[in-house]
């Protein structure tokens, strides 16, 4: 897999096709086989890196680090050198400037709350993975047709699964990562639901760095028993 957009170059990843095969795809399938991405929104980029290694150590191959953290390109750049193996994207971009920082730092992968669509022209047009968020129907489907490689569910936390499950009849082929709200005690039901992987944030990156990893243990054993 490459190694992301750092210094012009192109990732080789598409839009999932064919469209009745929405997992017919290589960061989808590296998505779905890890389950959880693990969102780290802190305070310093030294936090972000601790808490990084320690989600990593759980069992967490996906992390993503939003740009609410102070220093998240730094950080980006940093947990991308010392854990190579973590497929490591950007969170919380809003707009182009962003997109390219992330990209120099060597985000594998973007995540918008949101779904503006010159921001997901920009990243497939950079070969970059883009996961705009949606709620609505009308939201889920604007995000797919412009051009998104799977679909942030956002926010999840006050619907729960049944929600994904009502919005994946009419939309089958389109993979969605709900946000927000996911633990260990309902992410079972999310994978029932429909979903190719879950954002975990506030549940899992909270702590002291060996509790940190316990519940990333906790929480990965619960995602692989789901559907």
């Amino acid at each position: 897999m490459d190694s992301g957009c750092r210094g012009g170059h192109r990732l080789c990843y598409e839009r999932a096709v064919p469209r009745g095969s929405p997992l017919d795809h290589p960061f989808l399938n590296r998505l779905n086989a890890a389950r959880v991405v693990a969102i780290i929104r802190t305070d310093s980029a030294a936090s972000a890196l601790e808490m990084a290694g320690a989600v990593a150590r759980g069992g967490i191959e996906v992390v993503e680090v939003t740009f609410t953290t102070p220093g998240a390109a730094e950080a980006i750049a940093e947990i991308g050198t010392r854990l190579p193996d973590v497929l490591l994207g950007a969170g919380t971009v809003l707009d182009l400037d962003t997109l390219d920082v992330a990209c120099s730092a060597g985000a594998r992968f973007v995540v918008s709350p949101h779904c503006d669509p010159t921001l997901v022209a920009a990243a497939r047009e950079r070969g970059i993975p883009c996961l705009p968020g949606a709620f609505t129907p009308t939201e889920v489907l604007t995000a797919w047709r412009t051009g998104a490689t799977a679909v942030k569910l956002f926010p999840a936390a006050h619907v729960g699964p049944a929600h994904l499950a009502a919005l994946r009849g009419p939309f089958p082929q389109i993979p969605f990562v709900p946000t927000g709200g996911v633990d260990e005690r309902n992410v079972e039901a999310w994978f029932a639901a429909g979903a190719i992987a879950v954002g975990v944030g506030g549940y899992l990156v909270r702590g002291a760095a060996s509790a940190i990893e316990q519940s990333a243990r906790r929480l990965l054993t619960a995602a692989r028993r789901g559907g």
